[in-house]
């Protein structure tokens, strides 16, 4: 029997290898409704995309990047939006009670 110091480490990041997985981890840590919990969010996503790539296209510099995503942090709403740009994700809004669906195009 394997001990747990034998088990490989999580990372979130690994499971995060297309849109449709992002977009639907996103919208389980939005619906839990903790900022904290979404700046974590967006750094496993960031990671798994490229943290400099993400930097970049987001205009924010790396080493402002891993402070404003790190756990337990509140970023401010527009760090969160331009992350969620260089990501290729939208934040939305829905009815409570409703399930989002995804827009084509």
């Amino acid at each position: 029997m394997p001990k747990i110091a034998d088990l490989p480490e999580f990372d979130m990041a690994d499971y995060l290898d297309n849109d449709e997985a992002v977009a639907q981890y996103l919208s389980v840590v939005l619906a839990e409704g903790d900022a904290g919990e979404l700046a974590d969010a967006l750094g496993h996503i960031a990671k798994a995309r490229g943290m400099a790539q993400i930097a970049k296209d987001s205009g924010l510099g790396r080493e402002a990047l891993y402070k404003a995503l790190r756990p337990g942090t509140h970023p401010r709403f527009d760090t969160v939006n331009r992350v969620c740009e260089a990501l290729g994700v939208r934040l939305m809004a829905v009815p409570k009670g409703a399930v989002a669906q995804p827009r084509r195009g």
